[in-house]
């Protein structure tokens, strides 16, 4: 067998990061918490894409995405992805 490295490939973000986003979090807070998104649709600004991708050697490749969407202030409305939200996502930011 051959050996083959673990490929890494954009943003690494664990349950507990997402737990801390909230409903109204400005866009600067959210990349204080999950650091700058690793892509964003100029046809879609108001969405941020938190995509990584691992590929362990030989094993299967993984791939976990987070889907971020704004409103026209900046603020954060809502997330998708393979993410669950955070118990406190939905209590607005103060």
């Amino acid at each position: 067998m051959v050996y083959q490295i673990t490929i890494d490939q954009g943003n690494y973000v664990e349950q507990k990061n997402v737990d801390a986003l909230r409903m109204g979090m400005t866009q600067e807070q959210v990349q204080y918490v999950l650091g700058t998104p690793m892509l964003v649709d100029p046809s879609y600004p108001k969405t941020w894409n938190y995509i990584f991708y691992v590929k362990p050697g030989h094993e299967k490749p993984e791939q976990k995405n987070l889907f971020l969407n704004f409103d026209d202030q900046g603020r954060l409305v809502s997330m998708s992805g393979d993410f669950k939200q955070g118990p406190n996502f939905t209590t607005p930011m103060n």
